[in-house]
C-alpha cells in the first residue's frame, strides 16, 4: 500500500529552544526523523515535513527532505497536519501517518504497522499504537497514557488512569498486562481535515487528551499492539545528549 508520512515541527519549544533544528551527529533533528522513516524496508512511505518556520523548511531541503511551510498559528499538531494535507492536495480517501519530530528512535516497521492497520480496518477513521505496560510504577504514573480495547482491537478509552483497574487491587500488575498508548497516528485524509473542525470533548479537557475527540464525536480508533517499545522521544537537552550517543556509538539509524 502507498502512504504519506506527515511529521509536524514547531520551532517553539519552552525546554529546547528549536528543537527541530538541533543538531544529531551533522543534521537537523526532524531531518533525522525523516530519515529514519525513510529507512524502512518495503516500499517507501512520501515523507513530508510540515514546518511552522521558513528555517525549519530550508533545513530539510538542503538534506534533501521534502517539507511544506504551514501557518505558524495552528493550536494544534492535528490542525497543522490538515493544512498539510490541502497543501499537498491530498484525497480524502488516502492514508497519512503522524509521527512526531522529536522522535529520531521511531521504528519504521511501527510506522507502516499502523498504516497498514487503517487499511485493514474500514471502521476506523484512526489508528495508533499500543504495548504491554511491565511495571507497576507506569501503571500508575500519570504521564503514561492507558488504552482499553474492545475483541477487535479498536480503542474503548485513552486514560492517564491506571485502566484496567483490578477491581480486588494488589502491588503486582493486573492480567492481562495493561496496554500503554504510543503517540504515533494513522487518518484517513477527509477524517484529519474534519477533525480540528470537531467540537473539543469534556472528556478530553479533563484528560487533556486530544483523542478522546475522535471517541466521543462517534468515531473508532483501531490499535496496533507492538511487542517492543518505542525509543524515548527528545523533549529535554539531557534527552538530546542521550540521543546523540547512541548515534555516534552506531545503535541506531
Amino acid at each position: 500500500m502507498t502512504f504519506t508520512v506527515l511529521i509536524p515541527a514547531r520551532l517553539a519549544s519552552t525546554r529546547l529552544p528549536n528543537k527541530p533544528l538541533a543538531d544529531l551527529c551533522g543534521a537537523p533533528m526532524v531531518v533525522r526523523v525523516a530519515q529514519r522513516v525513510l529507512s524502512m524496508t518495503g516500499r517507501t512511505p512520501r515523507v513530508v515535513v510540515a514546518g511552522d518556520h521558513p528555517s525549519i523548511v530550508a533545513a530539510c531541503q538542503s538534506h534533501g527532505i521534502d517539507a511544506v511551510l504551514t501557518r505558524a498559528d495552528h493550536p494544534s499538531g492535528s490542525d497543522r497536519l490538515a493544512e498539510a494535507c490541502t497543501l499537498l492536495s491530498l484525497a480524502d480517501e488516502q492514508i497519512v501517518v503522524n509521527v512526531q519530530g522529536d522522535e529520531p528512535l521511531i521504528d519504521p516497521a511501527l510506522v507502516s504497522a499502523v498504516a497498514n492497520l487503517l487499511q485493514k480496518v474500514p471502521q476506523a477513521k484512526m489508528s495508533t499504537a499500543a504495548h504491554a505496560i511491565d511495571t507497576v510504577a507506569d501503571f500508575h504514573n500519570p504521564n503514561v497514557v492507558k488504552v482499553v480495547l474492545d475483541a477487535q482491537s479498536l480503542a474503548l478509552y485513552f486514560s492517564r488512569a491506571p485502566i484496567a483497574f483490578p477491581r480486588d487491587a494488589s502491588a503486582a500488575l493486573p492480567s492481562p498486562a495493561p496496554l500503554r498508548h504510543i503517540g504515533i497516528y494513522g487518518y484517513r485524509v477527509g477524517f484529519l481535515k474534519q477533525f480540528p473542525k470537531l467540537a473539543q470533548a469534556p472528556l478530553e479537557l479533563t484528560e487533556s487528551l486530544e483523542q478522546l475527540r475522535a471517541l466521543w464525536h462517534g468515531h473508532r480508533i483501531a490499535v496496533h499492539v507492538t511487542e517492543r517499545a518505542p525509543g524515548a522521544g527528545v523533549d529535554t537537552p539531557e534527552d538530546l545528549e542521550r540521543v546523540r550517543q547512541l548515534l555516534t556509538q552506531r545503535k541506531v539509524l
